[in-house]
């Protein structure tokens, strides 16, 4: 059974290759979804995969890249939806 989890990064997560790095944990842990920049400076992640693997994303996202200071990570757990087939990056 497959989980889904909605998170909101906030601190210094733009402009520091956050999602990127997102995108290569995820995938490293063949994750799906997406993540995403927000106007407010804060970054959307929404991911589905195994809880295991969830939950070791979910710490991954506590850390980011190098350049990055993550100050909170928000997070949600839903039933997956299974509207993705990869995990991508949005630029809307």
């Amino acid at each position: 059974m497959y989980t889904r989890l909605e998170a909101i990064v906030s601190g210094r997560v733009q402009l520091v290759m956050y999602r990127d790095f997102a995108q290569r944990k995820a995938r490293g842990l063949k994750l799906v979804g997406e993540v995403q920049n927000l106007r407010n400076g804060t970054v959307r992640v929404v991911a589905e995969g195994p809880r295991a693997s969830l939950e070791r994303y979910l710490e991954r996202l506590h850390h980011g890249p190098l350049l990055a200071r993550v100050d909170g990570v928000v997070h949600e757990w839903k039933e997956a939806e299974g509207n993705f087939s990869s995990f991508e990056i949005r630029y809307d």
